[in-house]
């Protein structure tokens, strides 16, 4: 293995736990919420623009997430619907 491969594998961002989801204040990344809801990137983001989904918390022009709570509620009132 060459050592720019090993270089770019310990500088990638570690996945944030699905115990996250447990914690009502936590904020999602959304491959978080991909996993937790089963649904792709863009139906979460389409799904946001048509109000069908809880809008993303802006933390920074690059870095969006998700209050954990309001997707627990969201999945919630999909099983119960």
């Amino acid at each position: 293995m060459q050592p720019d491969t090993v270089k770019r594998r310990q500088n990638r961002p570690q996945p944030q736990s699905l115990y996250a989801v447990q914690i009502a204040d936590a904020l999602l990344k959304i491959q978080t919420v991909i996993c937790v809801t089963g649904l792709s990137e863009s139906s979460i983001r389409r799904k946001v623009a048509d109000g069908k989904f809880p809008q993303p918390v802006k933390d920074g022009k690059r870095c969006t997430r998700w209050v954990a709570g309001e997707v627990t509620n969201w999945l919630r009132a999909k099983v119960a619907a």
